[in-house]
């Protein structure tokens, strides 16, 4: 096991790790905790679910425009051709093409974008990059709109700080919600939007509690057990 560093081990004295901290308390405290880094951080929540992910029903997906973006530039590619491809270009897409791009991945393993873009029509294309794509979760989806004609919305939504939420095998959400740089107010604005999305993405077939645990923690730093009822407002 790796040892953990005088910094990390400064910053967790600081929190109690028994006590479950109310949403607007927690990321309070995650800054407060932990000194500068050489870089601004990622503040990231974890969240359990009350769900099975074997069962197809209950496989949450979803996405979520975070208020305040992610703190990252993301770098967006399109398929897409004529006046989609233009739209695209207009949006501020990075990357805008069809047959070549799809050649380009295909041959050379080229993947220097963070989220892939296509039109319905270019699907029969993409599909071909399946086993290439979709294991690093690059393949556009209908379900978290990026199968789409409306592409200029889909790229300027990514752009703005659409971030992509799945459920894991062992039924945990972890989704990053900006810098630490951001301040408190920001990022719990990111946080609750967050969750009001996995919320209206509850299964009708799960039962139970579906918020089970809720984690805060950045890059270099402990976490920050929060409440889960407190997450909802």
């Amino acid at each position: 096991m790796a040892k953990q560093g005088k910094r990390f081990r400064a910053a967790a004295e600081k929190i109690d790790h028994e006590r479950r901290y109310p949403m607007d308390d927690a990321i309070p405290a995650l800054l407060a905790a932990g000194g500068p880094a050489k870089f601004d951080e990622t503040v990231e929540i974890a969240v359990r679910l009350g769900v099975d992910p074997r069962q197809a029903d209950q496989n949450v997906r979803g996405t979520v425009v975070l208020p305040h973006g992610t703190g990252k530039s993301v770098r967006v590619l399109v398929f897409a051709k004529g006046d989609k491809a233009k739209e695209a270009q207009d949006a501020g897409a990075d990357h805008v093409g069809a047959d070549d791009l799809a050649k380009k991945i295909q041959d050379e393993q080229w993947l220097d974008f963070d989220t892939a873009i296509a039109t319905p029509d270019m699907m029969g294309v993409v599909g071909r990059l399946g086993k290439i794509l979709g294991p690093r979760g690059l393949m556009p989806n209908p379900k978290v709109g990026t199968v789409t004609f409306d592409v200029g919305k889909a790229v300027r939504d990514v752009k703005a700080g659409k971030v992509e939420f799945r459920v894991e095998k062992a039924g945990i959400v972890h989704v990053p919600i900006g810098k630490r740089s951001f301040g408190a107010e920001r990022l719990l604005e990111n946080a609750h939007a967050l969750v009001g999305s996995l919320l209206r993405a509850k299964p009708a077939s799960a039962k139970g509690n579906y918020l089970q645990s809720m984690a805060v923690s950045t890059t270099m730093g402990p976490s920050v057990r929060i409440d889960p009822a407190t997450g909802r407002a």
